[in-house]
């Protein structure tokens, strides 16, 4: 017994060093400028949607330069990157790392703010298992008790435009994502005028251990797809489970919980057991080309997608929602695109684009950017 406490000890004592060693690593600051540069660049040439965001690509440049000096710790460096991607108020550019001060990606709860009122629009009902309380319509009065419009205001960016309606809609449902280090209590003011507290991360997200779910009503199956589009093994999964529906009357697709996206690789397997012949479902569009300093010409594609296996023939419904999110709001899209399936529902996440990851020269981590328009 005693020699397992000495090796908890050792071990603990040994972590600490480790802690304080990183926390004293010198930061360099040449390195971090230089991929300052080098992200901007990055973006400047690849990022598909740049002229449709309002962006002021030399404020970043000056503005985060003078920040740089101000850089402590390995931390601050995470969050120096995260912040100026930040900017650009889209959340499929994000960092492939986060520390404890890093924002989430999501929330169980969606919000539209307008004119300085923040309202709840949405929440992710076939997630959620403990919300007994109708929040839709309820206007988010405060944020750690602290004024929701206030919040917006004080968000880490500095140089997009917090009065622009987009950004700042982007920005409430940030600050709802929260910090992984920060607690999430909201006052609502439900439309009846009641006033309520509510805790977001005492919200219990379903959790699933299989890939899909399957069910049956009236002779109508239903497949449920556990945010595992990006799982290749779904396909076999998929597959095995079709073959046992074949006499369904008809079939419904869930993807309501799709919400970290996946790869057109799963999805094109999907699509493939419900079409008898090849079928356009997808046009990729890139950057303008331009050589020797010549006209800017288009450049874009259609992707087809096989038929695969014995088909389903019966008709398909699709179910997408808020939390349908990059690949699960492709393979709806492609489903509509390869005309074999009704789309229903509500707005989907708006991840747009297909995201390719990028380097940072001089740090461990890197970033992904949406560079083709599908």
């Amino acid at each position: 017994m005693r020699n397992k406490i000495r090796i908890i000890i050792f071990s603990i004592f040994i972590f600490l060093a480790c802690v304080q060693k990183e926390s004293l690593k010198e930061i360099d600051k040449k390195e971090i400028k230089e991929d300052l540069y080098g992200i901007l660049n990055d973006i400047n040439h690849n990022y598909i949607y740049l002229d449709e965001k309002n962006i002021d690509l030399d404020c970043i440049q000056e503005k985060y330069s003078k920040k740089i000096d101000l850089i402590k710790s390995e931390e601050e460096v995470v969050l120096f990157f995260e912040y100026l991607l930040d900017e650009f108020y889209d959340s499929h550019i994000t960092l492939n790392t986060n520390r404890k001060e890093s924002f989430r990606l999501y929330s169980p709860i969606h919000s539209k703010t307008e004119n300085r009122q923040t309202i709840v629009t949405n929440v992710w009902q076939n997630q959620i298992e403990n919300l007994t309380e109708n929040i839709i319509g309820a206007e988010i009065v405060k944020f750690n008790n602290q004024k929701f419009d206030d919040v917006i205001d004080q968000f880490p960016t500095i140089c997009n435009d917090k009065t622009d309606t987009k950004t700042r809609n982007w920005i409430g449902n940030k600050i709802l994502a929260g910090r992984y280090s920060e607690p999430r209590n909201l006052e609502l003011k439900l439309v009846n005028g009641k006033t309520i507290e509510l805790n977001i991360d005492s919200l219990k997200i379903k959790k699933y251990s299989s890939l899909l779910l399957v069910d049956r009503v009236d002779d109508i199956a239903i497949i449920t797809i556990n945010n595992s589009l990006g799982n290749n093994l779904l396909i076999t999964e998929f597959d095995q489970t079709l073959a046992s529906l074949t006499n369904t009357k008809g079939l419904i697709i869930d993807l309501r919980n799709t919400v970290d996206g996946g790869n057109s690789y799963v999805a094109r397997g999907i699509m493939s057991r419900f079409v008898s012949k090849e079928k356009p479902y997808q046009k990729h569009r890139i950057f303008d080309e331009t050589w020797d300093k010549q006209p800017k010409i288009a450049r874009s594609w259609i992707e087809y997608v096989d038929p695969r296996g014995k088909q389903y023939k019966n008709p398909v419904v699709i179910l997408v929602g808020r939390w349908t999110g990059s690949m699960g709001e492709g393979l709806a899209i492609g489903f509509e695109g390869i005309d074999r399936a009704e789309i229903v529902g509500t707005k989907m996440e708006q991840l747009a684009g297909a995201v390719y990851n990028f380097k940072l020269k001089n740090q461990t981590f890197g970033f992904r950017l949406s560079t083709e328009k599908l």
